[in-house]
Order: structure tokens, then sequence, then C-alpha cells
């Protein structure tokens, strides 16, 4: 099995020591997407963070070659999950009918306190 370790071109810098995405095999690990605008800007709601982070993570998951169609798995962190229903028509979109297998959880703080939502990835390339 060959392991892939890929910095996405475009994709901020990593806040630690991690790569964007890693491809084992027909295996496909994105880290948590957030939302930064590529002019390093953070917008104040979480609707329009999670529109940027659901754009990285279609970008990781098109450089290691999948799609949202391949995608079996995804874990949502957010600071306030009674914004749930803000995001879920972005997440109903850009999924489709390739709904995954998904975790919602809330959590105190991300890695940057302007930061509202945070969403991994695991798909699966045949």
């Amino acid at each position: 099995m060959s392991i892939q370790r890929m910095m996405v071109p475009g994709e901020p810098e990593p806040f630690s020591h991690y790569c964007h995405v890693v491809r084992a095999d027909k295996h496909v690990y994105v880290s948590g997407a957030v939302g930064i605008g590529a002019d390093g800007q953070i917008p104040a709601d979480t609707f329009s963070q999670f529109e940027l982070a659901l754009q990285s993570l279609d970008r990781c998951l098109r450089h290691a070659g999948a799609s949202a169609a391949n995608v079996v798995k995804v874990t949502l962190f957010m600071t306030d999950i009674s914004e749930r229903g803000l995001i879920n028509p972005l997440r109903q979109t850009y999924f489709g009918e390739h709904r995954p297998a998904s975790t919602l959880v809330e959590v105190r703080a991300l890695v940057d306190p302007r930061l509202r939502v945070e969403i991994e990835a695991i798909a699966y390339v045949a």
C-alpha cells in the first residue's frame, strides 16, 4: 500500500505538524477544514465559514483524486450547535444523494478563537 501525504496549493498553512490530505491506497483522509479565505480572512458568521470550509474540503478531496461522492464519513465540530440549521442546507447541497456517515460535536473552541466550525472527512476511491 502506498501512502501519499499532500499539501494542497492555495490552502492555508497548517496550524501544526500535519498535511492537508493523506491518501493511503484507496482511502483519503482530509484534515479538518475551516473557514479561512484565500486572503487569510475569517468571516464572522458560521454560514460563511462553513461555505469556505466546504470549498477547502472539496479542493483537498479533488487533489487526492476524490470528490463528495466518495466521502464515507464526516466529523463536524461547531462552537455553537444551535447554529446547525444554518449549515445543513450547504451540507445537503454539497453531498446531494451521497449521504456520508456523520458525527456532529459541539466544542468549546477551535484552533483559532474566531473559528466557529470545522469539518474533516474520510473518503474511499474504488
